[in-house]
């Protein structure tokens, strides 16, 4: 059985729909008011925020029943034994839950805010699947845990030579050492995949706003930046992680970092134009300098905005097609394609 958290959010309920599609038995972790799941679905309600405040304590692993024998701080360890006996019934856990990025989070201190979730209630639902039993722990990571720009022609690829300083790819990169050292402590396998930006039916963010503006024809100015970015599609990296989560059809993936991507690097302008295309509408993009837009960016305090627009971040995904044999199963203009019917679908 695959233990599946995020299961309502984009990347996991499309994991989910594949595993059932498949015939995988899953049990899914959910928040309060989610979503229903698929028929079939077994599914336990938990906050994660309440699982950090048991006791993620990164980066060094502490033992889940040491820490229930020594609750001289007082925590409740009643609700973590339900989830426990869960574990036990399960091979594998893919943790898709996780707290966003948020281009302009008004936190007080955002860093805390984005441990709590991915790094500390990460490590305490690790810990307490190594001692339940659970063969591997595949983690949702994110390309930020490398950086937020490359320079051109040099991808990033898994060692990293320093920590990031972005709160949330740091708290990303902070999971995956204490995952690290969970694996090496214990003996549960780790899968750590970082994505960059993920598209597909239903994406959110950043991304769904630029289709929006493209849909609806308003003019960009857009069309000279010939910037190089790694994408992967929803369906790809479904695939992958699918891949990952079958300890029988991966063995080579145990305790591996691996960069997933769609294979070819594309500019913001012609990304726009193909989403234009897969909509059927005209693309509006005005030729105005990069440097003009960067400057006004920086006036307008939109620096990084800018930077994620203009800015190259290329991925080297090799790993995961040598050592795992994996293929893409979808190309960019396809799953562009399955985004424009999906929307056809859903305003209907």
């Amino acid at each position: 059985m695959i233990f599946l958290t995020g299961a309502t959010g984009f990347v996991g309920s499309a994991l989910l729909k594949r595993l059932v599609d498949d015939g995988v038995d899953v049990f899914a972790l959910v928040r309060e008011g989610s979503h229903s799941l698929p028929a079939g679905v077994k599914s336990l309600t938990w906050d994660l925020s309440a699982l950090a405040e048991i006791g993620g304590l990164p980066p060094h692993f502490v033992s889940y029943n040491d820490r229930k024998q020594n609750q001289n701080d007082g925590k409740d360890f009643n609700g973590l034994d339900s989830l426990a006996m869960t574990l036990k019934n399960s091979d594998v856990v893919v943790h898709a839950a996780a707290r966003a990025h948020i281009m302009n989070d008004e936190s007080i201190d955002p860093l805390a805010e984005y441990r709590k979730v991915n790094r500390d209630a990460t490590l305490t639902l690790a810990s307490l699947a190594a001692e339940s039993g659970v063969k591997r722990f595949v983690f949702i990571s994110s390309i930020k845990v490398n950086g937020e720009m490359t320079s051109a022609g040099m991808p990033f690829e898994a060692e990293i030579s320093e920590p990031p300083v972005d709160p949330y790819g740091l708290s990303k990169y902070e999971a995956e050492q204490g995952l690290l050292e969970i694996a090496n402590e214990t003996g549960m396998e780790v899968v750590i995949i970082r994505p960059p930006l993920v598209y597909g039916p239903g994406a959110p963010g950043n991304f769904a706003s630029l289709v929006n503006w493209v849909k609806r024809g308003i003019p960009l100015p857009l069309g000279s930046v010939q910037n190089q970015r790694s994408l992967v599609a929803l369906d790809n990296l479904v695939d992958f992680i699918a891949l990952c989560a079958d300890r029988e059809r991966s063995p080579k993936a145990a305790n591996e970092v691996f960069l997933i991507s769609d294979g070819r690097e594309v500019s913001t302008s012609e990304l726009l134009r193909s989403v234009a295309k897969a909509y059927g509408v005209k693309s509006r993009l005005l030729p105005i300098p990069v440097g003009l837009m960067k400057f006004a960016a920086k006036l307008l305090g939109k620096g990084a905005v800018a930077d994620r627009l203009f800015a190259n971040l290329q991925v080297d995904s090799l790993k995961a097609h040598e050592l795992l044999g994996w293929k893409l199963v979808i190309t960019m203009d396809q799953q562009l394609a399955k985004m424009a019917e999906y929307d056809k679908k859903s305003f209907k």
